[in-house]
């Protein structure tokens, strides 16, 4: 009787302490936003709490362009294929860092913009600041005419002097155009 006793404690124990663990991962194993895509070097899609999907374009920093036209894919100029070479190098980065945060990310979100995405900092669920990262490796600058709405500036701008001193990134390249200055010489909206 008492060995009986004992086996069902111990079964008891050991569903119990499985449940726990499941639910565990339900809990933190699941936390934030599912990235649907990574539309650029400072631009993702995500699912929202009610399963629809959401633009959210990084706070604090500006990654250079993508090619997003056929026009633009096709063109052989030398300030476009250096905007759009880059712009491939940040956007490949941000998709390592969200397969890293096993797709998901969590959002501050602080500002909507007037194409209607959501400003946000992005991070991943180990809490790494996407923005800090792609500044720190020069795939991205600091964006100043937004920096006052970015709780995370003194991070960024760290992270883009001491980018800008080790000549990482784009800041090795005499070439580089800043993505604003090429979208206002070339007339793309962001």
């Amino acid at each position: 009787m008492e060995k009986s006793t004992k086996q069902v404690q111990f079964w008891l124990c050991a569903t119990i302490i499985l449940l726990g663990l499941v639910g565990c991962d339900r809990l933190v194993g699941n936390s934030g936003n599912v990235v649907e895509r990574v539309s650029d070097g400072d631009t993702l899609v995500v699912r929202d709490t009610n399963g629809q999907n959401v633009t959210v374009r990084f706070a604090c920093v500006d990654a250079p362009e993508v090619a997003h036209s056929n026009k633009e894919k096709q063109s052989r100029r030398s300030s476009d294929r250096n905007q759009f070479n880059w712009g491939v190098r940040a956007q490949e980065r941000v998709r390592e860092l969200v397969k890293q945060g096993g797709d998901r990310v969590n959002l501050n979100i602080t500002d909507s913009d007037r194409y209607g995405r959501q400003v946000a900092e992005v991070r991943l669920r180990d809490g790494t600041l996407v923005q800090e990262v792609l500044v720190q490796e020069g795939l991205a600058k600091v964006y100043r005419p937004y920096l006052n709405k970015c709780p995370s500036r003194n991070l960024v701008q760290q992270a883009e002097a001491e980018a800008k001193q080790q000549r990482l990134g784009v800041w090795s390249d005499s070439r580089f155009v800043n993505p604003w200055e090429y979208r206002t010489f070339n007339k793309i909206a962001k």
